[in-house]
């Protein structure tokens, strides 16, 4: 077997420990020797580590992305060494040899004859607006689960405010809620609170409004808002410093977000999430299938099981499933007329997975040429038949399956 590194070097990460195992030529021509030493996960302890794969001459390290806590080794490594960064589903374990001892051997006998690759990590600048536009994805996820909850307990006061106003959380919805903990109860001067589109709905917010909303009730809403304008006031120091660190791709931002369905927050989470970068990808093929967002191979003996797409990078398949939810309410653009073709065909699910990698490819080449984003309509698939005489046999068929006479005219030269 060709051997990729002669001096390698194969780490078991663990939370407060790691195994290492350097392989290195031996005496004799084509054979190989190691060492194994457990290190500690502290700095000093990694700077001993390094000085050791320093005096062993060791090109390559590879290391399996144990939860958090490769990052603390990888980023100490990475100047000095290639760093493979090993998926652990791509590591094949011995049976009956399971330890950390002999999980570090194997995946540096791995790294050393090339038989898996390196995971894709991102330079430093990518990495903090990565963890900025993480953060930011978290947040805003808490702020929507304290607002479910504010309406869990309107409702269980009676309260039925989500039924008349679309965000409880606007203007409208919060004046009205904080007059309630204030202890106002007249549904009428409730109801007159509204502004807007909701004053022609004043009937229905006063049956709305009416219910049995008690002290308790406004007590739990005075927690949950506190903690809402907490959570708006860091949202939105997360989206000036995102703006700082983004600056030198404010204008493939500016492009990304003339994708149908894509917004200022998607695009900048496309951009932390790939790099910007995408030559380390083949083609937009290899970008959807990094980012699970294609379906799964699974064949054998002539039959296909189950295809479903793997977890791949969960924070862009977020993101890329809420620009396709997004895009299908478009009207009159290709992205929104083909997710309605698919979820007529293949139901709403695999719709959005297939209008997400759809939204993704185009921010592949989007990325690659530098330009904007160009609608191709919404009749682009139905004018563009490669057959047309077979589709309009096709469509004579379904007109005479339904009863009706058809009369076919070739169409003008």
């Amino acid at each position: 077997m060709e051997v990729y590194a002669e001096r390698v070097a194969g780490i078991d990460i663990g939370k407060a420990e790691l195994k290492v195992c350097v392989r290195v030529p031996g005496r004799r021509a084509g054979t190989f020797r190691h060492e194994v030493r457990t290190f500690a996960t502290t700095t000093r302890s990694l700077l001993r580590l390094q000085d050791w794969l320093v005096e062993q001459q060791v090109s390559v390290v590879g290391m399996e992305s144990t939860g958090q806590y490769w990052r603390g080794v990888y980023y100490l490594l990475e100047t000095l060494f290639t760093c493979w960064l090993i998926n652990p589903q791509h590591i094949k374990k011995v049976p009956g040899r399971k330890s950390d001892v002999t999980d570090a051997m194997w995946i540096a006998q791995l790294v050393q004859f090339g038989l898996v690759r390196a995971s894709f990590v991102p330079p430093p600048p990518i990495r903090r607006l990565r963890d900025l536009t993480r953060l930011r994805t978290s947040l805003v996820r808490d702020r929507t689960r304290h607002v479910q909850r504010i309406q869990d307990v309107l409702e269980d006061a009676a309260i039925k405010l989500s039924i008349v106003a679309t965000d409880i959380m606007g203007v409208s919805g919060r004046s009205m809620i904080t007059a309630l903990i204030d202890g106002e109860r007249d549904p009428e001067l409730l109801a007159d609170m509204a502004l807007g589109k909701l004053r022609a709905k004043t009937e229905a917010l006063t049956d709305a409004l009416t219910g049995r909303f008690e002290d308790h009730h406004g007590l739990q809403c005075r927690i949950l808002l506190r903690q809402i304008d907490a959570l708006d006031a860091d949202i939105a120091r997360l989206d000036e410093e995102i703006d700082t660190q983004i600056a030198p791709f404010h204008d493939l931002r500016d492009l990304l977000d003339t994708i149908p369905g894509v917004a200022r927050r998607a695009a900048e989470v496309l951009i932390a999430e790939t790099g910007a970068d995408m030559t380390r990808f083949a083609g937009p093929a290899d970008l959807s299938s990094w980012a699970g967002m294609c379906p799964g191979n699974n064949e054998s003996a002539g039959k296909r099981g189950n295809t479903r797409t793997r977890k791949g990078n969960t924070w862009l398949r977020g993101a890329l499933g809420e620009a396709a939810l997004a895009a299908a309410r478009t009207k009159n653009t290709y992205l929104g007329e083909r997710h309605r073709q698919l979820a007529r065909r293949r139901g709403p699910k695999k719709a959005t997975v297939a209008t997400g990698r759809h939204i993704l490819e185009i921010a592949y080449w989007i990325m690659v040429r530098g330009v904007p984003y160009q609608d191709l309509g919404p009749d682009y698939r139905r004018t563009r038949v490669r057959d047309p005489r077979r589709r309009a046999e096709q469509l004579t068929r379904q007109l005479l399956a339904l009863g009706y006479k058809v009369e076919i005219m070739p169409p003008a030269a």
